[in-house]
């Protein structure tokens, strides 16, 4: 692993995001010192907050896996994420409703989520449940260490025995063709594969080896910290800051001052600041990250950018008994949305939605008798699909509430008190290229190696971090790319233990779902 020559005592580090956060906390627990620049009021990046009318939001992710990987993070400092965050775990991880009117709960829990398959669609579909949680097992332990958790510097390092265990066990397959080797049942396929749009690749067109995602969340478990995702961030934020970092809230970098060999000295604010520094990491939006160096990298092919999403988080006055803190509600279709998000441009004609109900866990997150919902509905990038939203917003949002109301949620508009929606547009305004939160889409061209790499070329103590690079979207990654940065910074890459099984949390109290519609006993 190649890493920064020359001096590395104060690190600055632009971004107090996750990725950001991740770094700091491992450059500290390496003996460095460390300042923090952060453009917004506080920590957390896309994991941030706001309050509105008495209800707490969380304006970025939602569904929190691998909590162990913070926890590292947080060690590094000699802390632990449990003395800092309260994590529930959910039981289900997800409630699954689909066009047919069945439904099914998705357990992490291999006894319970087998007689839920089996409940919902027989002994057969149980029986490849099993073996496709055992495929999902061995694919984490097979990537994790050799292609996640890992600096490359050129392809050269995919080579290894890892690389002949993956290809045995089918990643370079299609995702989608993979999992039919275990499942039947159509609707069954599709919660072990939607999570492809994380990663911005319809299932039919992406690598089995990215399955790795539908590891995280169905077999590892799903979490939510009281206080909301933006405690994971505060919490961070918290202990580096304890650990001696310095934070510069409110502060945008304006340029970087390089010296004649090529190193940063120095960022500059927009408020005149100067500060000095003998290494820097950069977690800004790739956009960001190209003015502040001078130049985009030169690709062979330029980059290729994930589907965005519309969100609308709603404050109402009832909830609906059916909801459990994740619903994902499928449309009838499905391959053809996919086109439509990465190819035509078009809005989706049959939108699958995730809908988080976070006061289902933490009722302290709205007023008292109010609940709190957020309604995530994908749709195409500004690049792919340049719909003009500053105009169609209130037709798409009232539009996304009728579709609500149609698949069961009857009175949501009236429910509503307080709202606000977010479109590709904002992302835009935000800073996020092409309109998407979700950075360089997982193409094989732009995946490990391939990625933007988090050394750029011509400077010699700049290091990158986040989602737009290595190794790329979603929790998880982004924690790890800033453990990555900081091993590029000290040319000490910590491993981990292996993972130890998921820790016995406390369950939401979700009640049962009534049985759907269709279901089969």
């Amino acid at each position: 692993m190649r890493a920064l020559r020359g001096p590395t005592d104060h690190v600055v580090v632009v971004g107090a995001g996750l990725s950001g956060l991740s770094a700091a906390l491992h450059l500290l627990g390496a003996g460095r010192r460390v300042t923090v620049v952060e453009r917004g009021a506080g920590p957390g990046g896309r994991a941030g907050r706001i309050d509105l009318d008495g209800y707490r939001i969380d304006t970025g992710p939602t569904v929190l896996t691998m909590p162990d990987l913070i926890d590292e993070a947080l060690s590094a400092v000699g802390e632990k994420l449990a003395d800092r965050v309260e994590l529930v775990g959910l039981h289900p991880a997800y409630r699954a409703r689909f066009a047919d009117g069945t439904g099914i709960d998705v357990h992490t829990d291999p006894d319970a989520m087998h007689a839920e398959v089996r409940r919902f669609a027989g002994d057969a579909e149980a029986a490849g449940y099993l073996r496709l949680r055992a495929w999902l097992e061995e694919l984490y332990r097979v990537q994790m260490r050799t292609f996640i958790d890992a600096n490359f510097d050129s392809p050269l390092g995919l080579l290894g025995r890892d690389l002949a265990r993956l290809a045995a066990l089918g990643g370079f397959t299609g995702w989608d063709g993979r999992i039919s080797r275990f499942l039947a049942d159509e609707r069954l396929r599709r919660l072990f594969s939607f999570q492809a749009l994380y990663a911005g690749v319809p299932p039919h067109r992406a690598l089995a080896a990215y399955a790795v995602i539908a590891y995280m969340d169905t077999v590892a478990g799903v979490h939510f910290p009281r206080g909301g995702m933006h405690a994971v961030p505060q919490a961070m934020a918290d202990a580096a800051a304890a650990a001696g970092a310095e934070f510069a809230h409110g502060t945008a970098v304006d340029s970087l001052e390089r010296s004649p060999a090529g190193r940063a000295v120095a960022v500059r604010t927009r408020d005149g600041r100067r500060i000095p520094c003998d290494a820097l990491v950069l977690t800004c939006d790739l956009p960001e990250v190209h003015r502040l160096l001078g130049r985009a990298p030169r690709r062979p092919v330029p980059l290729r950018y994930a589907p965005s999403a519309v969100v609308l988080h709603a404050g109402t006055r009832r909830t609906w008994p059916d909801l459990a803190h994740h619903t994902l509600s499928f449309g009838a279709a499905w391959r053809g949305t996919f086109d439509e998000l990465t190819r035509t441009g078009r809005l989706m004609s049959d939108p699958s939605l995730l809908i988080t109900t976070p006061t289902a866990t933490d009722p302290a997150l709205a007023p008292d008798g109010r609940h709190l919902h957020y309604v995530l509905a994908p749709c195409p990038n500004l690049r792919t699909g340049p719909h003009p939203w500053t105009d169609l917003a209130p037709r798409f949002r009232d539009g996304l509430v009728a579709e609500l109301e149609r698949r069961g949620l009857d009175g949501f508009g009236d429910a509503v008190e307080t709202e606000t929606l977010v479109t590709p547009a904002d992302w835009a305004a935000q800073g996020h290229a092409a309109g998407t939160p979700f950075s360089a889409a997982h193409t094989f061209a732009q995946t490990g190696p391939f990625r933007p790499r988090n050394l750029p070329r011509g400077w010699e103590n700049v290091v990158l971090a986040g989602c737009g690079t290595t190794p790329g979207v979603g929790v998880p990654t982004v924690v790890v790319s800033g453990k990555l940065a900081a091993a590029r910074v000290t040319g000490v890459h910590r491993r981990p233990a292996p993972r130890p099984p998921a820790p016995d949390l406390p369950a939401a109290p979700v009640p049962p779902a009534p049985p759907a519609a269709g279901s089969r006993p």
